[in-house]
C-alpha cells in the first residue's frame, strides 16, 4: 500500500499521528548529520516511538487510531496480541487491553535460562496472532518475531506498527515473501506534510527530509550509507 492507495480515513489517522509525533518530539530531521539505520541506510530522519509512552493523552489518542484501524483493516477475530521485544511491548499491552485480547511477548532469540522460551504468555496451538511493533523501516526484523510464533504453532499474518518509514524498498517484499501483511499508521510522507503546515523545523530542514523522499536510495548511497 503507498500513501496514494490509503483511504481518506487512513490519510487522516496518519496526519493526526504524525502531528502527535511531532508535538512530543519524537520526530527528529537531521539532513546535515545523517542517521544510520539499523538496515544500513543512511536517514535524515529518525523517529523514536519510544517517547510516546511518557505522554499520555498523545499515546492514548495514536492507541485509539491503531484500534480503530485494526478493527476495520484487521478484524477482530485474532485470539491474542504479541509485542516484539523490546519496543513492541508496551504498544501489544495497550492493544491487548483496548482491543480485549490477551498478550503475549517475543523475544528476539529464546533467553539462554530457564525454559528456554522465546514467548513469553501462554499460546494455544493454532492461535491467530497479531504481531506489534513500534516502527518497520523494510521489515526485516519482524521476520524473527513471525518465524517464533508460528515455529510455536501460531497463525501470524498481519503486523501493526505506529509508523513505517515507507521510503525504503524492501517491506513489501520481505511481508509477501513471509505471507504476512503491514499494517501502520503514518509514514515519513505524513510528517513531512504536517511540518510544513507548522512545526519546529527549519526550511533548510524540510528541504532536506523533501530531497531524501524524492530518491531514498540516491540520497543513502550520496551520504555514505546502504546503496540500492
Amino acid at each position: 500500500m503507498t500513501q496514494d492507495d490509503r483511504t481518506a480515513e487512513q490519510k487522516a489517522a496518519g496526519a493526526e499521528t504524525a502531528r502527535a509525533l511531532i508535538n512530543i518530539g519524537a520526530v527528529n530531521f537531521r539532513p546535515q548529520e545523517p542517521y544510520t539505520l539499523t538496515a544500513g541506510w543512511a536517514s535524515p530522519v529518525y523517529i523514536d516511538c519510544r517517547k510516546v509512552i511518557s505522554y499520555l493523552p498523545e499515546r492514548r489518542r495514536i492507541m485509539e487510531l491503531g484500534t480503530e484501524l485494526i478493527r476495520r483493516d484487521i478484524g477482530t477475530d485474532i485470539d491474542a496480541v504479541a509485542g516484539g521485544e523490546t519496543a513492541g511491548i508496551p504498544y501489544a499491552a495497550w492493544l491487548s487491553e483496548s482491543l480485549n485480547k490477551p498478550m503475549l511477548y517475543v523475544r528476539k532469540k529464546p533467553k539462554g535460562f530457564g525454559r528456554m522460551a522465546q514467548i513469553e504468555g501462554t499460546l494455544q496451538e493454532g492461535s491467530k496472532v497479531l504481531l506489534v511493533e513500534d516502527l518497520a523501516t523494510d521489515g526485516g526484523s519482524k521476520i524473527t518475531f513471525i518465524d517464533a510464533l508460528r515455529g510455536a504453532g501460531a497463525e501470524c499474518s498481519d503486523v501493526f506498527v505506529v509508523f513505517f518509514y515507507g521510503a525504503f524498498p524492501g517491506a513489501d517484499e520481505t511481508m509477501a515473501k513471509a505471507k504476512a501483511k503491514l499494517h501502520y499508521l503514518a509514514t515519513w510522507q505524513d510528517v513531512l506534510e504536517e511540518a510544513q503546515k507548522d512545526g519546529p523545523f527549519s526550511q533548510a530542514e524540510i528541504d532536506g527530509v523533501r530531497d531524501f523522499l524524492a530518491d531514498p536510495l540516491g540520497w543513502s548511497e550520496a551520504q555514505g550509507g546502504r546503496a540500492a
